[in-house]
């Protein structure tokens, strides 16, 4: 068992003391789905956000992975909805209003904002997304893009992808 120490209020202060934590949890363990799940729960913990969790690509479509929060939807078409859209474009999304975003797919009525960040294999392809939801409005900037990338980068350092 692995318990976390974040003590800061401050965002990037929280993720300054998360990353080298989960890092240290993640070190070792040669198991993908254990490591999205740790990943998930880890970042559910410390920020409180709605739905964190992972879709992973599987030929033209994204599926559920492990994630921690209300059920969610299980298949995501390529370039639909904010993470197909972040699998297309190769970029994080952050989006402050959901129901302000094109083609934005509500898989939970209670989400109101949303950050979606590729993780890439080491030939530069998206093999998942890191996908959060927030139950208010513009919950996500960039010092959660920041943060989430390095966490998505790690699982990609890991694993070797």
């Amino acid at each position: 068992m692995h318990e976390l120490h974040i003590s800061a209020t401050d965002k990037t202060q929280q993720y300054a003391e998360l990353l080298p934590q989960l890092a240290a949890l993640l070190d070792g363990e040669p198991n993908l789905t254990a490591n999205l799940a740790n990943t998930a729960s880890v970042l559910k913990q410390t920020f409180g956000w709605l739905w964190v969790g992972f879709y992973l690509v599987e030929e033209n479509e994204l599926v559920l992975g492990p994630f921690q929060g209300p059920p969610a939807c299980t298949r995501i078409a390529y370039g639909r909805g904010v993470c197909g859209q972040a699998w297309q474009q190769k970029t994080t999304l952050v989006v402050a209003d959901v129901h302000a975003h094109p083609g934005h797919i509500a898989c939970s009525p209670l989400s109101q904002s949303e950050i979606v960040v590729p993780v890439f294999d080491r030939h530069g392809n998206v093999f998942a997304v890191l996908d959060a939801d927030a139950e208010q409005t513009a919950v996500f900037d960039e010092r959660d893009a920041a943060g989430l990338g390095q966490a998505a980068a790690l699982i990609s350092r890991l694993h070797n992808c």
